[in-house]
Parts: structure tokens; sequence; C-alpha cells
């Protein structure tokens, strides 16, 4: 069937199978930010933003997404530099599996929830797994991303 999906702001004619996972159709379209983790939505890895909500793409059915507004990290260069350099200044970008997943988390919480607390930062990102290290470093990466690129303080 033929659908029209709409990520980062650009329209997708597509042809998918009634039941071809998100993550599949996002790859088969380029976005190869979009990673395949553990096909079961517990890793968080193939995450995207859909109306601005945080979704598992390996779990979401292609063609419900027609219509909708899709995220992947492609659309967020800027902001994506600018988290990357807090996740880096705390060292936590190691391997860089989970970083696109992580980028988009961020900026949907960051939406979602403007000034977020310690423990609303654990909660939004605890489907967001990553292998290589603690998720302190994240949070304090968070939190200096807020303060130096939000709040406008250094």
């Amino acid at each position: 069937m033929e659908i029209v999906l709409t990520v980062n702001k650009k329209d997708h004619h597509v042809i998918v199978e009634p039941d071809e996972m998100l993550l599949d159709t996002l790859r088969r379209l380029g976005y190869k930010s979009v990673k395949k983790g553990c096909d079961t939505s517990n890793c968080g890895i193939c995450s995207v933003s859909i109306d601005h909500k945080l979704v598992p793409s390996c779990s979401y059915l292609s063609v419900r997404a027609q219509g909708k507004d899709i995220l992947t990290v492609e659309g967020l260069e800027e902001e994506a530099r600018l988290i990357g350099e807090s996740l880096t200044r705390e060292g936590v970008e190691q391997c860089g599996y989970c970083s696109p997943s992580l980028v988009v988390a961020i900026h949907t919480m960051l939406e979602e929830l403007k000034q977020p607390t310690e423990d609303e930062i654990k909660h939004y990102l605890a489907g967001n797994m990553c292998r290589c290290s603690g998720f302190e470093g994240h949070h304090r990466a968070i939190k200096h991303h807020m303060e130096v690129n939000l709040n406008g303080s250094q």
C-alpha cells in the first residue's frame, strides 16, 4: 500500500507492507540514524518523535504514521550538535550507537517539559538504553545543555 510519511518536514511517498514497522521504513528511506536494537520496544535505540511524543519505531506500524509529524535526529542538526557537545563534555558519547535516539529523546522531553527536574529527566529517559556508560553523565549533560543553550547562562 502507498502512504505518505512526513519526516523532518519532508513528504515521502512510499510503498509499505501492512505489517511493516516504521523503523524499517525510515531506514529504507535513508534515515540511518534510526537504529535497530531490541525489536521489542525495550531499549529505545529506535526512538523517534511522532507528533511531539517519543515513540519506539520498532513497534509502530508505518501505516499508523501517515498524516503525523515524524522527527529524527537528521531534522535536528543544530540542536543535535549542541546536545552532542554537552554529551561529549560529560564523556558519555563513547560508541555513539544510542546518541541519535538520545538526542531525539532530549529534544522531545524539552518540548514537553520546559524545566524538567532531575527525577523527570530520569523518568523520561528511562526507556533509552546506553550500554557504554552510566546515566549520571547523561543527566549532567542534559542539565548543562539546558543551562547553556536554553537559559543562556554558562
